[in-house]
């Protein structure tokens, strides 16, 4: 026979003093986050809560959409915060501890080329591609609000040269050979850019006297 159940009264039990912050500041990330792999995510969460590293936990809550998001391709670039560049292999395993969409993965780094190495800033280039089914204008509007050190509602600009990186791979990758189409548009934002401090927002490059992106 198993043995009885040992009960315990109230001042038995002894919650350790952090545990219910740890909690409640879990919960909060889960919800803002929305992970589509909640285990994957939790066992990713509490490593790195552990190890003083960067938390996997979106900024800001969004729509209830599966599979990838910008928030969650933003979660992924500030768990390589300060790397510009990292081995394939590693980005591998931090998504798959996170439990995001395998498939997806894949499909990013197949249309990106990469192969042992990615580019971080490349790698958020095509990720938001993908998200906008290759739509190059609305990529970069991605990108810039990924990117952005902004206030939420702001003009999601970002530097000049980032985006001068961003949608010459871009435009490469996706087969746009114009080579005057790229330049010409450049050419204008950096006009822009030289009168807001450098920054470019999505704003110049939707603009109508700026030459279409693709």
């Amino acid at each position: 026979m198993p043995p009885p159940e040992q009960m315990y009264c109230a001042q038995q039990i002894k919650i350790p003093p952090d545990l219910p912050d740890i909690l409640k500041q879990f919960t909060k990330s889960a919800i803002r986050t929305q992970p589509p792999d909640i285990l994957a995510w939790s066992s990713a969460y509490f490593t790195a809560l552990s190890n003083g590293d960067n938390l996997p936990v979106k900024k800001r809550l969004e729509a209830s959409v599966s599979g990838l998001t910008p928030g969650l391709l933003d979660m992924v670039l500030m768990q390589f915060h300060g790397y510009e560049v990292v081995e394939t292999k590693v980005l591998k395993k931090k998504w798959a501890e996170m439990g995001l969409p395998t498939e997806e993965l894949k499909n990013i780094l197949t249309l990106g080329r990469f192969n042992d190495t990615v580019d971080m800033m490349h790698f958020i280039a095509v990720g938001s591609s993908h998200l906008c089914e290759g739509n190059i204008t609305e990529a970069m509007k991605v990108a810039c609000k990924v990117l952005t050190k902004d206030p939420d509602g702001g003009a999601n600009g970002i530097p000049f040269e980032t985006f001068k990186k961003l949608y010459g791979f871009l435009a490469g990758i996706r087969g746009e050979n114009a080579k005057s189409r790229v330049e010409s548009v450049l050419e204008y934002l950096k006009e822009q850019a030289s009168r807001q401090d450098g920054m470019v927002m999505p704003r110049n490059f939707i603009n109508q006297q700026c030459p279409k992106l693709s």
